[in-house]
């Protein structure tokens, strides 16, 4: 699964193509409310710097909030939506409901987040159970069973497990195991021996003995040691998330048998039985080295070690829900230590969020009867269309793939599913319970009935009207193993949407975010995968060379962008973003021509032509400030490069774009002939 960023994404609205003509009178008058001249810095050229030409005076206006690590459009339309959904969540909790209903979940889930008094009271007691459970373990056996059947209540372990499509058969359910059981956010943060890298070590190292001083365990600071060591034991036999980028190198499908032969010291029959998986045929191991080496851990490290490894796990899944000392020492690591934020969120805004991420599809359900325009979805939908179009002509054009090949693309094009808005189907939550007063309980409860739902999975058909976003998410996806594209209400709405907004900045926003989803369909991933959803070669060998040469340039071109003087863009771990916006930009662009051929093509408004108010609104997508250190953590964990590389990147790539505002070859916003990527 691909989205436009991982917690985050981007788009602009459309104008209807249901339409009648109208006459360029009133396409010249059309004003977008999604866009102020008082963004534009135009003391930069767009030549030189289109970045901040576009929205520098945006960037300078919008400083990063003391409570945020960054601030961009995304929490802009985030504050938007959270400022709806406390309406919402106030409404629900100033009344008693029908026991069971949606608004007494939401009302109480949401009360019992805000019940300070209570966490203060309790303390670490919530966890007293699982605690006892884990003091209890004697023998490795048990100690794995005890942490497999963890797994329910969303307390990691050393590895993952999840159920999903079957990459080689997307019509089957599979069980997939993955590495796993890192508390700082990447391998490298281990590996790495840097000045900054062992700053960042010797503070979490600090940080656990906190952690666990509060959580009453014995010799915190021998234990933090023991933990540090365990989880750089687990990053050292781990793969890097450029290689785990390679879908054919993490698809290794083993029999049980196969599976109980690889870790010989996890008895997986009673593992899976534990968490309701019964009569396993085959599983899909995304690192069987890693496995390997997980399994010789077991077997030299004692249980004593191990169950203090678990104490740590534990407080780590329900820290944010026990008192204001593991709240304020997390804060204290993750926030301002890895992140630059200076001031933790009020525990209402902490609430608004939590509701919002365990009650995803419930609040949802609320957010879209209150907050959507049900013909946004034919707009949005009759937009998708106009970019498949376009993106079916492109793939027709290209002289650099075979017909062969070409009838495969336009037949996966063909396939593409859309959803836009809000489920069909709504999951059923009447076995949920909630209350008022036990928020530990209640996110238990949440965690397990998330757990149960997916287990379920397990010998059913495929469910093809599942989402993997929540209704009022700010981002947008595409599905590899299912073939489709998907706009969450959340995205649909300025600056991202606007039925009032002129076509070129719809087409540069919401369009190009259309064509972006698209394109992963046809990125170095997930060109891997065919019209029906597996992973199946479609190329010949020869077009699969030029594709991967074209790609290589654009790895190339991103490896070379320094946000920092020490600090490049991984232009391998975001080649699949950083080709998806390329594609994005480049089909919304000739879908907006295409579109204005039709509906006749306006006057400047304020000044810019059509062409350029386009690129200016695939700019104003990505403005973001950001502290260094969250810089430096995205550039070491996301697959997205940031804001500035995400409009620079593709346009320099663009001829359209040098020849909407006038550049010439020698301007730095041109790459030469030599350097410039073109794929779709």
């Amino acid at each position: 699964m691909k989205n436009l960023l991982l917690p985050l994404i981007a788009g602009i609205a459309l104008i209807s193509c249901d339409r009648s003509t109208k006459d360029n009178t009133e396409a010249s008058v059309k004003q977008a409310t999604a866009f102020s001249l008082s963004n534009l810095d135009t003391t930069v050229s767009p030549c030189d710097d289109f970045y901040h030409y576009a929205i520098g005076g945006w960037l300078r206006d919008n400083l990063i909030p003391s409570t945020e690590s960054r601030w961009s459009s995304f929490n802009v339309v985030t504050d938007s939506n959270n400022a709806k959904l406390k309406k919402i969540f106030n409404e629900f909790s100033a009344k008693e409901f029908e026991k069971g209903s949606i608004e007494q979940k939401i009302g109480d889930f949401y009360k019992s987040v805000l019940d300070s008094t209570t966490a203060e009271y309790r303390g670490l007691e919530p966890l007293d159970r699982l605690l006892t459970e884990l003091d209890e373990v004697s023998t490795m056996e048990d100690y794995v069973e005890l942490t497999s059947s963890w797994r329910q209540f969303g307390i990691s372990s050393f590895s993952n497990l999840y159920i999903g499509q079957d990459d080689k058969n997307s019509s089957e359910y599979i069980t997939f195991l993955s590495q796993g059981g890192l508390g700082l956010p990447d391998v490298s943060y281990y590996t790495k021996s840097d000045e900054k890298a062992v700053e960042i070590q010797n503070a979490y190292k600090d940080f656990l003995v906190n952690i666990l001083s509060l959580a009453k365990a014995e010799n915190p600071e021998k234990a933090a040691i023991t933990i540090f060591n365990m989880e750089k034991s687990l990053a050292e036999i781990s793969m890097t998330r450029v290689e785990r980028r390679d879908p054919e190198l993490t698809y290794n499908k083993l029999s049980f048998s196969e599976l109980q032969k690889l870790t010989s010291e996890i008895n997986w029959g009673s593992q899976f039985s534990l968490i309701g998986l019964n009569n396993v045929q085959n599983v899909v191991v995304g690192q069987p080295n890693f496995f390997k080496g997980l399994n010789k851990m077991l077997k030299d490290i004692p249980v004593s070690d191990w169950k203090v490894y678990s104490r740590w796990k534990l407080i780590d899944a329900y820290a944010s829900n026990l008192s204001s000392e593991f709240v304020y020492a997390y804060f204290g690591f993750f926030g301002k230590t890895l992140s630059g934020t200076e001031v933790i969120k009020s525990r209402e805004e902490r609430a608004l969020r939590q509701v919002n991420s365990g009650l995803g599809e419930l609040v949802g359900k609320a957010f879209v009867e209150r907050h959507f325009q049900e013909e946004s979805k034919a707009d949005v939908r009759q937009m998708v269309e106009n970019l498949r179009t376009v993106f079916k002509e492109r793939v027709k054009e290209l002289d650099w793939m075979s017909e062969e090949t070409k009838l495969k693309a336009l037949g996966k094009l063909d396939a593409f599913n859309m959803k836009i808005g809000y489920p069909d189907k709504w999951t059923d939550f009447s076995n949920l319970y909630i209350t008022k007063d036990d928020l530990v309980q209640n996110v238990m409860n949440i965690r397990k009935f998330n757990f149960d739902k997916m287990i379920e999975k397990i010998g059913k058909p495929v469910d093809q009207d599942e989402w993997f976003m929540t209704p009022q998410t700010v981002n947008a996806y595409y599905s590899s193993s299912q073939n489709e594209i998907v706009f969450p209400a959340g995205i649909l709405q300025p600056p991202f949407y606007s039925l009032d907004a002129d076509e070129a900045l719809n087409y540069g926003g919401i369009g190009a975010v259309i064509g972006h989803e698209f394109s992963h369909g046809f990125d170095d991933q997930g060109s891997k995968y065919d019209a029906k959803g597996n992973l199946a070669n479609w190329w010949t060998e020869e077009d699969r060379a030029r594709f991967d040469a074209r790609a290589n340039a654009v790895v190339k071109q991103f490896d070379g962008y320094f946000p920092l003087a020490d600090l490049h863009v991984n232009g391998s771990l975001t080649l699949g973003e950083n080709i998806a916006d390329l594609g994005g930009a480049t089909m919304a662009f000739y879908a907006l021509e295409k579109e204005l051929e039709r509906v006749g093509k306006p006057e400047p408004i304020d000044g810019f032509t059509y062409q350029q108010r386009f690129f200016l609104g695939w700019a104003q997508v990505w403005h973001m400030n950001m502290t260094e250190k969250e810089l430096r953590k995205r550039i070491a964990t996301d697959s997205h490069s940031p804001g500035e590389y995400r409009v620079k990147g593709p346009l320099a790539n663009m001829s359209e774009f040098a020849e909407a505002f006038g550049c010439s070859a020698s301007d730095p916003m041109v790459n030469t002939d030599s350097a410039k990527a073109v794929i779709w």
